[in-house]
């Protein structure tokens, strides 16, 4: 005699709730790819938009626009002065699960104060969110960069440091398809905005293992910047050094914050490792 399901239990799902053998062909809920698409319009470059704005950049129809808008206002994830709409702070939550769950944050931070202690030096630490990079924490020194900003402020990945690093890691492909939708605007008169000379930098950072910019995005402000890899060696993140370069030289900036900044980066990156292998029983 075969067993009965266990109550509520249905027989065709799996343990986590799929159906076995369709995880794949599962299918998609249009109203939280809706979603979504309203969330990711907002950008930089454009971080406060119409109704009719999101429905152009979402590439959906302006009833569906407001209505999701309306309830991310209500979740508190959008504000609203009745004509514009912009994010809140509180749409942060929905992506720091994901470093929560890598233990990123709870790692990095009492590290990267050693590090600022030892160097005096801003330390950030970021992700990749193409074309920009996302600050997920920062430590300041006594020096104040002129370029700040909290926990979810963006800039252009191609002329930081940590943006410079992330995107060296990606694939030769990744790399192409970023290039060619996404133009390498001059900041400074030093910014490179040449594709193929761009491509050789990150060949560069790849086979040294670290960044550096120098007076890219800014002039006077120089940076370092080291990968966070996860469990696969692949970056989930990069940490960078900022100083001024009115008081730190090229060969200072190397020579006093270079060997810590990889000592701290290559830290982080063991913990995580070790911690995603606990996690897993290993």
């Amino acid at each position: 005699m075969s067993p009965s399901p266990e109550p509520g239990h249905d027989p065709q799902e799996n343990d986590d709730g799929l159906e076995a053998g369709t995880v794949a062909s599962a299918p998609s809920l249009e109203q939280l790819e809706r979603g979504l698409a309203v969330l990711q319009a907002f950008s930089r470059q454009h971080p406060s938009l119409t109704v009719s704005d999101v429905s152009r950049l979402a590439g959906i129809n302006r009833a569906s626009a407001r209505r999701i808008l309306l309830t991310l206002r209500n979740l508190g994830h959008v504000r609203s002065d009745g004509r514009y709409f912009s994010l809140t702070p509180s749409v942060l939550k929905l992506g720091w699960s994901y470093f929560a769950s890598l233990g990123l944050d709870e790692i990095a931070r009492p590290l990267m104060g050693e590090l600022t202690k030892q160097v005096d030096e801003a330390c950030s630490l970021a992700t990749l969110d193409p074309p920009d990079i996302v600050y997920i924490a920062r430590e300041y020194g006594q020096h104040h960069m002129t370029v700040s900003g909290g926990i979810g402020s963006r800039l252009p990945a191609h002329a930081t440091a940590v943006g410079r690093t992330l995107l060296a890691y990606m694939r030769e492909a990744e790399i192409d398809d970023y290039l060619e939708h996404h133009r390498l605007e001059a900041y400074t008169s030093q910014t490179v905005t040449d594709p193929h000379a761009f491509k050789d930098r990150l060949r560069t950072i790849t086979a040294q293992g670290w960044a550096l910019v120098d007076q890219e995005l800014e002039i006077g402000l120089r940076s370092l910047a080291a990968p966070i890899f996860g469990s696969a060696r692949r970056p989930v993140a990069a940490m960078s050094i900022s100083s001024n370069s009115a008081r730190t030289s090229l060969s200072d900036l190397q020579a006093r914050c270079l060997p810590p900044l990889l000592k701290t980066a290559e830290s982080i990156s063991t913990a995580l490792s070790r911690g995603a292998g606990r996690s897993a029983g290993f």
